[in-house]
């Protein structure tokens, strides 16, 4: 069954920024003879920052599968009452980011399909890139182009329906038959009134952990924080390749049979990840001070202050500071009721929306030669901004230093970037940057430096800073990524 209030679906006008928009976050958990939905709730307030559109979960209550998903953050979408009316011990969760297709409530997740009598509930984390190749050969006619999501829900529904399992290894090989004919990035979280199933691409491009809550129960989560605000335990991150089924016996893993190298997205460290989660056994915060150590090392400058652009260019900043000897200050204060919210659309402008999220602290950057720390730049609009706001307070210079390379090729792997024209690095030399942003200097960190911060040299993608990718694209995304 699902619901599909529709009561609110507002229009959303977000602030362009200079960073990659978030990826999608998955949850899911079984605790026996537990209602599981206030647990849900909070896992995927955990995951907020991973998407801001819609939310939604799927309870499973004596086999039967309910969806409820809106628009919206996780408050606005799920209050007490809703809540209560969800007493099932197994749920998967979602906030969704969109990376492919629309914004609208149809593609807000989880989706539910269902083959016969058999149905499931699917909550992904990626992008296919194959999916045009698929709806070609699913479909003979389409009113509208299926979500990613629901390709793979079809797939799921029909693979399972079709061999009818009789035990949890017949059931794994037909998900990972049904997995078998996707092609790019897909970390997913599946439900099915009796089972919840953790899934991870080949490569392992989105990240995918697994962790125990007592007394019996299991959980999935993009993130470890959304164990932690549960009071689940880390148990492991789920391997690229890897099913993981968890049912009334508990956890039962299917790793996969021909293993590959991972590629995990760099930008998880970078940007996207909260800086208290943990990816390949590191705490994020950590590796990005280091980024920023390394920045100081290899790109100094003689400076006043160092400050970063909140929220994600802290840490870095911190780092920066440590290592150089330069006292770190807040010199940005950052509006936190306008960044991700839902407001009525007509805003003036991109400037007045800047404005309204972030305000210069004058008197702590008046006179001063500054270093301003950030993860990333992609359009420029607003570094640009922020450059302008601090020269007008009165900062004597401004010097931009980045903790990531530049970002020069679009991502098809679960990331919303611009087409490659819309990329300010990509046809522009760091000296041109440099002019456009107004800044006294910019300098980047070098792709060796970035792995040496997050201390492993091997297993990512980087094909966002070096055009490599590592899953072929199909004809209709390379045209996208030469132009």
């Amino acid at each position: 069954m699902i619901e599909d209030p529709q009561n609110n679906h507002p229009e959303h006008d977000q602030l362009e920024r200079d960073h990659p928009e978030e990826a999608c976050g998955v949850f899911g958990i079984s605790l026996p003879n537990e209602a599981v939905s206030y647990l849900t709730f909070d896992g995927l307030y955990a995951l907020q920052h991973r998407g801001q559109e819609s939310a939604g979960m799927a309870v499973a209550e004596n086999g039967e599968v309910t969806v409820i998903k809106n628009l919206g953050l996780v408050s606005a979408v799920f209050d007490d009452s809703t809540l209560a009316s969800l007493p099932g011990d197994m749920a998967i969760g979602h906030t969704r980011y969109a990376t492919a297709g629309d914004r609208s409530w149809h593609n807000a997740q989880p989706i539910f399909r269902a083959s016969g009598e058999y149905g499931i509930a699917v909550a992904h984390n990626g992008n296919l890139t194959n999916s045009h190749e698929l709806v070609d050969r699913l479909f003979d006619t389409i009113a509208r182009q299926p979500s990613d999501t629901e390709l793979i829900a079809q797939l799921v529904s029909v693979s399972v329906a079709r061999t009818r399992p009789s035990n949890t290894e017949a059931y794994a090989k037909a998900i990972r038959d049904a997995l078998s004919e996707l092609r790019g990035a897909y970390s997913l979280a599946m439900l099915d009134g009796e089972r919840i199933v953790g899934a991870r691409d080949p490569d392992g491009f989105r990240p995918l952990c697994l962790g125990t809550i007592a007394p019996n129960g299991w959980v999935i989560a993009s993130e470890s924080p959304a164990l932690d605000v549960i009071g689940a335990e880390f148990v492991r991150e789920i391997d690229p390749g890897e099913i993981v089924i968890i049912d009334a016996e508990g956890a039962h893993s299917f790793p996969s049979a021909e293993p590959q190298p991972s590629h995990l997205c760099i930008f998880e460290f970078v940007y996207f990840a909260r800086p208290d989660s943990k990816l390949l056994g590191k705490e994020v915060h950590g590796t990005r001070r280091a980024m920023g150590e390394y920045l100081a090392h290899t790109l100094p400058v003689a400076a006043d202050m160092v400050m970063g652009v909140p929220d994600s260019g802290v840490p870095a900043a911190e780092g920066y500071a440590l290592a150089s000897g330069i006292p770190y200050g807040q010199g940005l204060v950052k509006n936190r009721y306008i960044g991700r919210t839902f407001i009525n659309p007509g805003v003036k402008s991109r400037q007045d929306a800047i404005r309204r999220k972030l305000n210069v602290l004058e008197e702590n950057v008046r006179g001063k030669r500054v270093v301003v720390v950030d993860d990333s730049i992609v359009r420029g609009s607003t570094t640009k901004s922020i450059v302008r706001l601090l020269k007008q307070a009165g900062a004597a210079e401004v010097h931009l230093r980045i903790s990531s390379p530049p970002y020069r090729w679009p991502c098809f792997y679960g990331i919303d970037t611009p087409n490659r024209p819309d990329l300010i690095a990509a046809h522009h030399s760091v000296e041109e940057i440099n002019e456009i942003l107004g800044a006294d200097s910019l300098a980047y960190l070098q792709l060796g430096d970035l792995r040496k911060a997050i201390g492993t040299p091997e297993g990512f993608c980087d094909a966002c800073l070096t055009g490599n990718y590592p899953v072929e694209l199909s004809t209709h995304l390379a045209g996208q990524q030469v132009l």
